[in-house]
């Protein structure tokens, strides 16, 4: 949603609290719940009263309240942006507005990542002919000894293990930048989820591609709905995540896989394969890819599973387009710096990275297990590898009405706009990230208040 749109639907209350104090809440939802982007700026203060109807002291007023919470800042002679979410919370009436219980970042828990990595650094010490290797320039598809490290990572999603189809990146999203600007142009449909990653929605927009949602259900994308969608839009392509798919936590089995496959092969799609969150399982079921080795990009990172600042991914493809996607690396980055790829794939090789991954995968059932107590009696989608819950919310309540109370209550929570396709309405769902809290015992407080507001709506959420 743009911040146009945002503008022309923020409430100025009714009447029982300031006008400023209305707006500043709205506009700070907004911002808490991703839809304004990070250092986005803010209208002039003279435009946004001007489309509320209310004086320009008001909207400064409301722009202060922002600053204070730390979600903007003013910059003198440019007007006032948006500030990123590291920032929540430092602004300087902290003692006043303590920060929110976060339920709403996907983030990787802290584990024992840092010793982890004192061990890489310590090994790598110790090797004299690599620390010069990791100076210096290299190949923009990766060293072979990354890109083999990765290949044999990538089997677990039943592939090949194949090094020359295999490229290094800084990261999934790196590498779907790698892959979009190879194979699209301006004006390029592209089929995914009717709820899909704001990452490919963000890259959409940047690069002025078409995104066409398409209907799903408990297992992801229907055979019947792709099946309808390649014989109505022109398009090559598709994006989805087979497994744990984010927000709605869906994964398709092999009959859907085996189904999906067809139908893409029937009509000569080229599929893009989300498979970061599945790395978090133990047993993953086979990529799509591996039905469809020459029309399929897999695209795997540690950064969702294991550590956001591990910025290393991989892209799996026939090695024809690897040399193309190259092409990509240098206009970006020249090529991927190699000490981080050297450290994960130290951790690969020595077995560290299935033991860190091991690690999530028991905080999140420890996590997961004090959910579904509290939530107990709601209807909601999750899975035992997955830090996600998605629910939807019974009546009467809307996500925005809802999302806008909690953030009141001190809680954050991701809405189903955050990742809608399209103008296609979204459903009254959120989605709670079990992996953002600092503990267990923040997390319970957080969903304790949540669970009270969906037991208790108050009789404005009877509004349509």
């Amino acid at each position: 949603m743009s911040f146009e749109q945002l503008i022309s639907s923020a409430s100025l209350g009714d009447g029982s609290k300031p006008k400023y104090q209305s707006i500043a809440e709205d506009l700070a939802q907004a911002i808490l719940n991703g839809q304004v982007p990070m250092g986005e700026k803010l209208p002039p203060q003279r435009n946004l009263a001007r489309r509320l109807g209310v004086t320009t002291g008001t909207i400064s007023r409301a722009y202060a309240i922002l600053e204070r919470q730390g979600l903007a800042t003013a910059r003198v002679g440019d007007g006032t942006y948006v500030r990123s979410a590291e920032h929540v919370g430092q602004g300087g009436d902290t003692d006043l507005h303590p920060a929110p219980i976060d339920l709403a970042h996907n983030v990787a828990m802290v584990g024992d990542e840092a010793q982890a990595l004192q061990a890489a650094f310590a090994s790598l010490a110790q090797d004299p002919e690599m620390m010069r290797q990791v100076l210096m320039y290299q190949s923009e598809t990766g060293m072979r000894r990354h890109r083999e490290a990765g290949a044999k990572w990538l089997c677990r999603f039943g592939t090949t293990g194949q090094w020359n189809r295999v490229m290094v990146t800084h990261g999934a999203q790196h590498g779907l930048a790698c892959v979009l600007r190879t194979v699209a142009r301006p004006g390029d449909a592209l089929l995914t989820e009717s709820l899909s990653y704001p990452g490919l929605q963000a890259l959409a927009r940047s690069m002025r591609l078409q995104l066409i949602g398409i209907e799903t259900d408990e297992q992801g994308i229907t055979p019947q709905a792709l099946e309808r969608a390649a014989k109505t839009f022109d398009t090559k392509f598709l994006y989805c995540a087979p497994s744990l798919h984010n927000p709605t936590s869906a994964t398709m089995s092999m009959q859907r896989r085996e189904a999906i496959a067809a139908v893409v092969r029937a009509h000569g799609l080229y599929i893009i394969e989300d498979c970061v969150h599945a790395a978090m399982q133990a047993a993953p079921l086979p990529a799509l890819s591996t039905w469809l080795p020459q029309q399929s990009f897999l695209l795997s990172s540690f950064s969702k599973v294991l550590a956001p600042g591990l910025r290393v991914g991989y892209v799996e493809a026939a090695p024809e387009w690897l040399s193309k996607f190259a092409a990509s690396m240098r206009a970006d980055s020249w090529m991927v710096a190699p000490l981080l790829p050297e450290v994960a794939t130290r951790w690969l090789e020595s077995g560290a990275m299935e033991a860190l991954i091991a690690q999530q995968r028991q905080l999140t059932h420890e996590r997961l297990k004090a959910a579904l107590q509290i939530l107990h009696g709601l209807e909601f989608r999750t899975d035992a590898e997955y830090p996600l819950i998605w629910l939807p919310l019974p009546e009467p309540w809307r996500a925005g009405q809802f999302a806008a109370a909690l953030r009141q209550a001190g809680v954050l929570v991701r809405t189903a706009d955050h990742f809608a396709v399209g103008r296609s309405p979204a459903p009254h769902a959120i989605r709670i990230s079990l992996n953002a809290p600092d503990s267990v015992e923040q997390l319970q407080a957080g969903l304790h208040i949540l669970k009270a507001m969906i037991d208790n709506p108050p009789s404005a959420a009877m509004d349509p």
